[in-house]
């Protein structure tokens, strides 16, 4: 696969540093012929695997996610990494959304969602990090 990087940031793992990695998707894919829903899968999908991140990852120390953001012929990559305690969002178990909803819970939908929205959603363990790729294949770049 030919790699193109277009941009990568780093954040510290503070819910206030949402919004700058929001403005960072909104300014790497400007000029892309993306619909409004697939810039809102991929915007979503985002702010919810960083908010896990935030609230998950780090809990004796502070941290930084690093997220990187490139094309691949119609196909968008997000790199999300972590330096946190290692957890495999692929494996997590597909909620109950009636139960959620009847109980009134908040949360426990940003990783269903994220792997729903998306056409890739690859997790590996390297060099200490946790290391998740989502793909959207997008109709036309």
């Amino acid at each position: 696969m030919k790699r193109l990087p277009m941009e990568s940031f780093t954040i510290a793992a503070q819910l206030a540093e949402i919004d700058r990695a929001r403005e960072f998707l909104r300014n790497s894919v400007r000029g892309l012929a993306l619909s409004e829903e697939e810039f809102f899968k991929l915007d979503l999908s985002l702010v919810e695997i960083c908010t896990n991140i935030i609230l998950y990852a780090y809990p004796e120390k502070k941290g930084e996610i690093h997220i990187e953001i490139w094309l691949d012929s119609d196909r968008i990559y997000l790199e999300i990494r972590d330096s946190g305690i290692p957890f495999d969002p692929t494996q997590a178990q597909k909620p109950d959304i009636e139960d959620i909803i009847k109980a009134g819970q908040k949360g426990g939908l940003g990783i269903y969602l994220s792997r729903t929205f998306m056409d890739g959603f690859d997790y590996q363990r390297r060099k200490g990090q946790n290391v998740l790729t989502l793909m959207k294949k997008v109709k036309s770049i």
